[in-house]
């Protein structure tokens, strides 16, 4: 008989609310401080192979994908990088190095927090 003992699965934790960067256009006026805030996220998906690339690592299986699986957008390896590392500074990308290789993320909460800034406000009871 094995002397193995099994090990309870822990379940991912997932935030029960995301607070957005930014209220819902609709709620009030930005502040200069999230105007910024979405302003950095809008112009990094500005870009036609940016927003490819994050929808390839959003749309990927698992929640994250291998820049070797990603990077055939029609621009150069060097190009794809710049790419990444623009969405990673405005926040919409997460990476981790495996070897020789990066993975890359789209954070729950981020896509959360862009729908949430992009809904209408509930009307006043």
């Amino acid at each position: 008989m094995s002397n193995t003992k099994m090990l309870p699965l822990l379940e991912p934790e997932v935030p029960e609310t995301v607070a957005p960067c930014c209220p819902p256009l609709t709620e009030r006026p930005f502040t200069a401080e999230e105007a910024e805030t979405a302003a950095r996220m809008f112009k990094a998906l500005g870009d036609p192979v940016r927003l490819r690339l994050f929808s390839a690592v959003a749309s990927h299986e698992g929640g994250e994908a291998c820049v070797c699986d990603i990077s055939d957008v029609g621009v150069s390896q060097p190009t794809v990088s710049h790419h990444l590392k623009k969405l990673k500074e405005a926040g919409l990308l997460t990476s981790e190095r495996r070897g020789t290789w990066v993975y890359y993320r789209v954070e729950p909460p981020v896509l959360a927090a862009m729908g949430k800034l992009l809904t209408i406000a509930p009307a006043a009871a």
